[in-house]
């Protein structure tokens, strides 16, 4: 008796873990179109980064049903396309958002500039992203998803996933997730890539919230495009620009500087400013 005592104390670590650990769904059952064969070759993952990937997956991270308000969330981490920044571009900004109440769906998708990579950024990335927007809205229902309210979040390369999906969606139509919507209902772009900006942004555009630090030799001028785009365009955009920071600070968490240590209560603040914290008939009325 002491022995299977023993024996299930030290399974309790384990068997709890497995319990909390996220949920990881492919994009496609059977592999990605095209790539079929390609589906069994295992990622390449080390530290804070996670490459070679043939067979795209979201990882869910659900709030706890008394937090959770409805909104939903796909975050595309960064990389430069090389590689992704998995655990502080995409399982911490998920741990932030669940926080809040927000479904949470981190995406890995596939690396057109990876090491004798067969993808291409515009074709197989912007597939994998315009995918992951589908099945979320396909799956709305089950995870108690407002499909009004399904935004998308990129940091570096993985902004240009969103503004591809955002502003160029696909038109594939391989099964009945493919019948949704790509079109996000709002996007979050941190130091976002420059490729893929529009030179004209639509007027149907989702509302974004945009923050890269002035000394982003790289992605600092995305920022400033895109709310060019977004003022011409009479779209509603929320801008910030920190005074330093450089590239890469992901959350803020790991930087000595108090504004980027901070910068997500911001997003915090622009997501309840915005009601994505509540169905649209509990919204109050906007006074013109």
């Amino acid at each position: 008796m002491l022995k299977k005592i023993a024996l299930i104390i030290c399974l309790l670590p384990s068997l709890a873990f497995a319990q909390t650990s996220p949920l990881i769904i492919p994009l496609w059952p059977k592999g990605a179109p095209g790539f079929e064969k390609l589906k069994n070759v295992p990622e390449q993952a080390k530290d804070y980064w996670v490459k070679n990937i043939n067979n795209p997956t979201l990882t869910v991270f659900l709030p706890p049903k008394e937090k959770a308000t409805g909104a939903a969330v796909v975050v595309c981490p960064g990389g430069g396309h090389r590689l992704l920044v998995f655990t502080a571009e995409g399982i911490e900004p998920a741990k932030f958002l669940s926080d809040l109440g927000v479904a949470v769906f981190v995406l890995k998708y596939r690396l057109g500039r990876d090491t004798n990579s067969p993808y291409k950024i515009e074709v197989n990335a912007k597939e994998d992203g315009c995918r992951a927007m589908r099945l979320v809205r396909n799956r709305a229902a089950e995870w108690g998803i407002d499909t009004n309210r399904i935004g998308m979040m990129g940091f570096s390369a993985g902004g240009e996933v969103v503004d591809m999906v955002t502003f160029a969606p696909n038109s594939a139509h391989t099964d009945a997730i493919d019948k949704q919507s790509a079109k996000p209902n709002f996007i979050i772009q941190i130091y976002p890539g420059p490729l893929f900006i529009p030179d004209v942004v639509p007027a149907d555009a989702p509302p974004v919230f945009l923050l890269a630090a002035n000394d982003d030799v790289c992605c600092s001028p995305s920022v400033v495009k895109l709310l060019q785009g977004y003022r011409a365009a009479k779209v509603p955009v929320e801008a910030h620009i920190l005074e330093r920071g450089d590239h890469g600070f992901n959350m803020g968490n790991r930087s000595k500087l108090k504004s980027v240590n901070t910068w997500p209560q911001l997003l915090a603040d622009w997501l309840s400013d915005n009601n994505y914290f509540k169905p649209v008939t509990e919204r109050p009325k906007v006074m013109h």
